[in-house]
């Protein structure tokens, strides 16, 4: 299978921007990780915020220590255009997952788990819910683990406090 091209811009926490390509830097973290003596698992998840006519994504590669703590590469990107609830978690989703895509057979050569997370809640009673079952499909046919809310903290808490 052909991997997605992915041509976007990713920083660390700090604001240093990543000049490798990320498949190469997510390599080089998780050699350097193992090398201290880290177990892995990495978290995908992305968040959007509306301004004005404007969808703003973030979408977080989140790296988890095993009881050691973790940090995240982020990646920004916005879209011109009016989107419903719906459309934009499922958009989020594919964000997401077109990241995962790209990271996972690596991440399975290393042994890292990986988990996407979906910023949708699992109550009814929250808008966000629209999307569950879609998402909740679209991860899981993809063969990845799914996450959502209040478990789904790369989207809901990580991308969220970067978008």
């Amino acid at each position: 299978m052909i991997k997605p091209n992915l041509n976007l811009k990713w920083r660390k926490l700090n604001g240093d921007a990543i000049q490798e390509d990320i498949l190469e830097k997510v390599e080089q973290t998780i050699i350097n990780e193992h090398q201290l003596g880290n177990k892995l698992k990495v978290c995908i998840g992305t968040d959007s915020q509306v301004r004005g006519g404007t969808v703003e994504f973030a979408t977080v590669i989140v790296f988890l220590r095993e009881k050691k703590g973790g940090f995240m590469f982020i990646s920004n990107s916005a879209e011109n255009r009016q989107m419903g609830l719906k459309e934009r978690m499922i958009n989020e989703v594919g964000k997401s997952i077109s990241v995962a895509y790209h990271l996972c057979d690596l991440l399975d050569l290393y042994d890292v788990d990986l988990e996407v997370h979906a910023d949708i809640n699992t109550n009814p009673e929250f808008e966000s819910n629209v999307a569950l079952k879609e998402a909740m499909g679209y991860i899981l046919s993809m063969g990845f683990v799914f996450k959502a809310k209040p478990n789904a903290f790369a989207s809901s808490s990580c991308a969220d406090k970067v978008c």
